[in-house]
């Protein structure tokens, strides 16, 4: 460490992954407001919260996928963070908002834009349902800004029709609610068919289309909106690429073939 520099404590590493998560990839860089105005709020240079989300990225491995190395000096303290975050995604994300609520002088229910009128005033029921609410829009920020704003199978860019869905449902798998890597955009019409069975992607990332959907082959709708993306590749995200496992589990437990 330069003579004058100060060690980066857990506590502002912990609202870099935050940052990680829910920015774009190509957004991670020191002209970015969002990154300027964080590294106002914790007394550090763009520069330096850049370099951090770099050191993230080289830690991903999504970008040793995709070819891209990142940073070659990473921290004890950054690989402690990340797979800190990688082993409890229901814990620290939440954590990592109540601390960037604190860093902006707010609450994590304000920060969130959480309707408090209907909320509990206090208590662990209130508690559970704010980290509940915070974990969703957390969950969904991650995943479309993992996957660019993009359908993974169609390609279309409008966040206002992505649905940040779970390969393994919500429902089955109570460890793996936040894990991004449980994670996939789709827009709304997909997303309901993938949930129903009637498509899936291959733990290879190849999309199949179910034989019902098969069987309505002249309906132009279906042609247009189904089988024309049959044996196509998704769109890979730029981070925490999906595992193969929870494909896996799709294409044996959801997918009617």
């Amino acid at each position: 460490m330069k003579k004058g520099q100060r060690s980066w404590t857990r506590e502002e590493l912990l609202l870099v992954m935050n940052m990680y998560c829910k920015l774009p990839f190509g957004r991670l860089h020191s002209r970015n407001p969002e990154i300027i105005h964080f590294s106002e709020l914790i007394d550090r240079t763009p520069g330096a919260v850049a370099y951090k989300l770099v050191n993230f990225a080289s830690l991903d491995p999504a970008q040793r996928a995709r070819g891209i190395k990142g940073a070659s000096n990473v921290s004890k303290m950054d690989k402690a963070v990340w797979n800190e975050f990688s082993d409890n995604w229901d814990e620290l994300p939440f954590e990592s908002e109540k601390l960037r609520a604190s860093f902006n002088r707010t609450t994590v229910e304000k920060i969130n834009m959480i309707d408090e009128s209907d909320l509990p005033k206090e208590g662990r029921e209130r508690e559970r349902i704010v980290k509940a609410r915070v974990n969703q829009a957390f969950f969904r920020s991650m995943i479309l800004a993992t996957y660019d704003n993009t359908c993974c199978i169609t390609g279309l860019q409008m966040s206002s029709l992505l649905v940040a869905g779970h390969i393994k449902p919500w429902s089955q798998d109570e460890k793996n609610r936040m894990n991004p890597r449980n994670g996939i955009a789709l827009n709304g019409l997909h997303d309901k068919a993938f949930e129903e069975g009637l498509l899936t992607i291959t733990p290879d990332y190849t999309v199949r289309i179910s034989s019902s959907l098969k069987r309505e082959k002249k309906n132009p709708a279906i042609q247009e909106y189904f089988l024309k993306y049959e044996s196509q590749k998704i769109k890979l995200p730029q981070r925490f690429l999906p595992a193969e496992e929870f494909f896996v589990y799709h294409n044996r437990e959801r997918f009617v073939a």
